[in-house]
């Protein structure tokens, strides 16, 4: 199952903020408690009327609404989480909707979530940048995130390099499908160890990880199943994929038939053709 990561979030970003940008919560239903524990859905839903949006942000896997007050609506879709965006009340019945904001232009904005793992969280000023600092680290297509940035991350850890690219404190919004496509694309074999990649490994990866976030960006995300845009729209980047969920057929860089194992206790897919040097090294 596809979890949104970085390219689909920053999507979903993308396309609200023209839609809620200056907009006012009129109405706020929320139905599902588990959404906004430890705190009640009414009560949350309560402090929400009445906020204007001053900004859509983005921060790893998280959207950042701030309101005009100063206050943060802070969202984390998870693993089913989508939002959507309607106006004139036509928000298709939906029996996985768990919130519906409807805004001061007579739209709506509903949340959807099969697996009700997401979470809106409601934030003061001041609780947002030490919120997010002790749970993700750099952005991967921000100015700080350079080859030695990443050497940094990796130079000390004993763990499989795709344990260490999944880990939001090193590297903020990467998720499954894009550390395989950015493995692939740098030949580094899954379960090399962190700290075994040389200096070549480490400038080839962090060449592999922007190119495959960005090529994710330009195609609106993936769409293996829950995903997708507000406006109901599915991303494309599914057609792109160049190892993940290709198990048994060719590479296309070797010709040799993509396999599936476990690293970092995920699901991972990997062509043995071409991304065997990194394999050996960790072995030796």
């Amino acid at each position: 199952m596809g979890v949104p990561e970085l390219p689909e979030v920053e999507t979903i970003r993308a396309r609200l903020e023209p839609l809620l940008l200056g907009r006012r919560f009129d109405r706020v239903t929320i139905s599902d408690e588990r959404l906004t524990m430890p705190f009640p859905p009414e009560s949350v839903a309560a402090e929400l009327q009445g906020q204007r949006i001053a900004s859509v942000e983005r921060r790893g896997k998280y959207l950042i609404f701030r309101f005009e007050s100063r206050r943060v609506l802070l969202i984390h879709l998870r693993m089913t989480g989508t939002l959507q965006h309607a106006y004139d009340g036509t928000l298709a019945d939906d029996p996985y909707r768990r919130a519906v904001v409807r805004l001061d232009d007579g739209s709506d904005v509903g949340y959807r979530d099969v697996r009700r793992f997401g979470t809106w969280r409601l934030l003061e000023p001041d609780e947002l940048d030490p919120y997010l600092a002790k749970r993700l680290g750099e952005e991967p297509l921000g100015r700080r995130f350079t080859a030695a940035a990443l050497a940094a991350r990796l130079v000390n850890r004993r763990t499989p390099i795709k344990a260490a690219l999944l880990d939001q404190r090193a590297l903020a919004g990467m998720g499954n499908i894009y550390a395989d496509e950015a493995l692939w694309r740098a030949r580094i074999h899954p379960r090399s160890q962190a700290r075994s990649l040389q200096p070549e490994d480490v400038r080839r990866l962090h060449r592999a990880i922007r190119g495959a976030l960005q090529t994710g960006l330009a195609l609106q995300g993936s769409t293996l199943r829950d995903y997708r845009t507000p406006d109901g729209e599915p991303g494309s980047m599914q057609h792109e994929f160049r190892v993940y969920g290709r198990e048994g057929q060719p590479c296309y860089r070797c010709g040799t038939a993509i396999e599936k194992i476990r690293a970092a206790g995920r699901g991972t897919s990997y062509c043995p053709g071409c991304q065997v040097e990194a394999a050996a090294q960790a072995s030796g």
